[in-house]
């Protein structure tokens, strides 16, 4: 299973993004999927999360600015970034907690990372 992520970039204090992440290989089912992020010197925190029966959650700093969505037919998970402010500035990360046999329990995958910068 690979995790592919795309979208990052350098914005504009305010400024939007739209991160993807796109899964591929052999998938029996997803329990998970989410966005992390990791500034210089930091550890990695969850930003949203999106579950398989559409529960979402946010960290306090993103929401109302940031949106997570799946296409379960492309085994993609988005993540829209509006309102971006400096602070945000990190190295995002998506990871899927997924199965890839019915004889296994649940593995979790990352993707590669993607820089995210906001600028003053």
């Amino acid at each position: 299973v690979q995790l592919q992520a795309s979208g990052g970039g350098l914005v504009q204090a305010g400024g939007s993004l739209r991160l993807s992440c796109a899964a591929s290989g052999s998938i029996v089912s997803w329990n998970v999927m989410g966005w992390y992020r990791q500034a210089p010197g930091k550890q990695r925190d969850l930003v949203p999360s999106i579950t398989s029966g559409g529960s979402i959650s946010y960290v306090d700093s993103v929401k109302g600015r940031f949106t997570i969505s799946r296409d379960n037919a492309k085994n993609t998970v988005y993540l829209q970034m509006n309102s971006l402010k400096p602070e945000d500035t990190a190295v995002y990360y998506c990871n899927a907690r997924l199965r890839t046999s019915i004889y296994r329990p649940a593995g979790d995958y990352w993707g590669q990372g993607t820089q995210v910068t906001g600028l003053q």
